[in-house]
């Protein structure tokens, strides 16, 4: 149960961070995932465990995380596509 726990709260993270960057249309389901549980990894790599937590991930740093994973993927994918 908390490996569904964690895809669901990645889900959200994820869909958050493509809202907030305006990057998440394109992005689907998994794609949000994805950035939500790896932003997770990054945000509290960097900023460390505070603020509120759900599933084992402390929101505001995954979230944070999360925002800057899909700005450098959306900057690296640009940069390609543009060649």
């Amino acid at each position: 149960m908390g490996l569904i726990w964690s895809l669901i709260v990645g889900a959200i993270i994820g869909a958050i961070a493509g809202a907030i960057t305006n990057r998440g249309a394109a992005m689907g389901w998994i794609a949000n995932i994805v950035a939500g549980l790896i932003g997770a990894w990054i945000g509290q790599g960097l900023l460390g465990t505070w603020g509120p937590s759900l599933a084992g991930m402390a929101l505001i740093p995954s979230i944070i995380g999360a925002i800057i994973l899909v700005l450098i993927v959306s900057l690296v994918v640009g940069r390609i596509s543009k060649k």
